[in-house]
């Protein structure tokens, strides 16, 4: 399989205009009305008693107050806004109430033995001299019970469905990722490879035979429409007409954000049209939320009343800038060889677009599970390819090696579908 270049590292996130993103905090706690003696009785009862009763009372509320308050607070730094799905259904919140710990059955495949790995997110095959990054498993917090992936077994469930990812280079990295999973899981099986070149234009496909199972990448940097006009190139970011595309999957695992700050060479759109209104720029955050609201109205419009499971890939973290995690402005991803200790909110604090994409999903009809694989990834600073991805980048702090971390996404992802969380 020939291997593509995949869009270079993406610049460092934007920050967020005021008023583009929900702030994320939750409402004051309203103050119950005071409980107060009947008249009659309070007549026949010292007022120094009452006093101090209702000292007492408002005493015990405000502690409750703050102790709710730290609760919440720390939550939401770290995932900035409401609790994830997984969290919201059965209190366990499997992409927060974590930390990562060695172990040595890890990896879960040998990436030597997949056919399926692009150069530049195959670390091991350039030369990457460390391990310890292969051996690092997300572990839950009681009472998170561990996911366990079984690719067999999503093989079999998947029997005669279409699976796709819908996205830019990280919906790539956790698409590749599974393929390889699933390939270990069924090393004997048939795959066939469409477009056999491995090209992607903008579709790339790898078909289990045996259990009549498709896996489709589909490559889409905004979700909207990036349409070649006379005038130039136009983001247009109330159409989406490429998703015509995407109907017949089963599953759809979606990604966005990354390619939305892009400015100068890097960036392929000349103009933003909404409706008859064509800018040649405007606020990032702010024209990814209208994109976002597109696609959430096209997805409430043609799955609502369908089986079709759909996720939202949480924002994938860039590790270009130390001071995030603690470390020297000056640092990269370039030489960590070990993951943050997960027992507390991640220094950089949270991604401000989370809580953009956490509000469109709230106000959908149809139920989109998130996937919030941002504040474990955050902590995993030693996982991306630097410089062993075949001198495709200089050093590439966005994507991640696979075999690595986007196997923990997967297993994730396993949990979701089968209810394990």
């Amino acid at each position: 399989m020939k291997n593509q270049p995949a869009p270079p590292p993406d610049a460092p996130t934007a920050a967020v205009a005021p008023g583009d993103a929900a702030d994320g905090t939750g409402g004051a706690h309203e103050q119950p009305a005071a409980l107060l003696p009947r008249a009659g009785v309070m007549r026949r009862r010292p007022a120094l008693v009452w006093a101090g009763a209702l000292l007492a009372v408002l005493v015990l509320l405000a502690a409750c107050t703050a102790a709710a308050a730290v609760s919440i607070s720390r939550r939401q730094h770290r995932h900035g806004g409401a609790p994830s799905a997984s969290a919201a259904r059965g209190g366990c919140d499997a992409f927060a109430a974590g930390r990562w710990v060695v172990d040595e059955s890890y990896p879960l495949y040998d990436s030597a033995r997949c056919p399926f790995i692009r150069d530049e997110f195959a670390c091991a095959r350039f030369g990457r001299p460390d391990t310890g990054y292969l051996k690092y498993r997300w572990q839950l917090d009681p009472p998170c019970a561990q996911p366990r992936f079984d690719g067999l077994a999503l093989l079999r469930m998947w029997r005669g469905k279409t699976v796709m990812f819908v996205g830019d280079s990280l919906a790539l990295n956790q698409y590749e990722s599974l393929l390889c999973m699933l390939h270990a899981a069924a090393p004997g099986a048939r795959t066939t490879v469409s477009p056999a070149s491995g090209k992607i234009d903008p579709s790339y496909t790898v078909r289990f035979e045996d259990y009549n199972v498709t896996l489709v990448y589909y490559l889409t940097h905004y979700l909207v429409d990036l349409v070649a006009e006379r005038s130039g190139r136009v983001l247009k970011l109330d159409t989406i007409e490429q998703a015509s595309n995407w109907l017949a999957a089963d599953v759809l695992v979606f990604d966005s954000w990354h390619w939305w700050p892009r400015t100068g060479p890097t960036q392929p759109w000349d103009f933003i049209q909404e409706g008859n209104t064509v800018v040649r720029d405007m606020d990032r955050t702010k024209a990814f939320t209208k994109a976002l609201h597109t696609w959430a109205n096209w997805v409430d419009a043609n799955l609502l009343h369908t089986d079709t499971k759909v996720f939202f890939q949480g924002i994938s973290p860039s590790h270009y800038r130390g001071e995030d995690w603690g470390a020297s402005a000056k640092k990269t991803c370039m030489g960590e060889t070990q993951p943050l200790n997960g027992t507390g909110p991640y220094p950089g604090g949270p991604i401000p677009q989370q809580a953009v994409l956490r509000s469109v999903l709230a106000g959908m009809a149809k139920p989109v599970y998130l996937l919030d694989f941002t504040y474990l990834s955050q902590l995993r600073k030693d996982a991306h390819p630097t410089k062993y991805d075949g001198g495709i980048f200089a050093g590439d702090c966005t994507h991640w090696c696979v075999a690595g971390l986007p196997d923990t996404w997967n297993v994730l992802l396993y949990g979701a579908l089968t209810g394990q969380f």
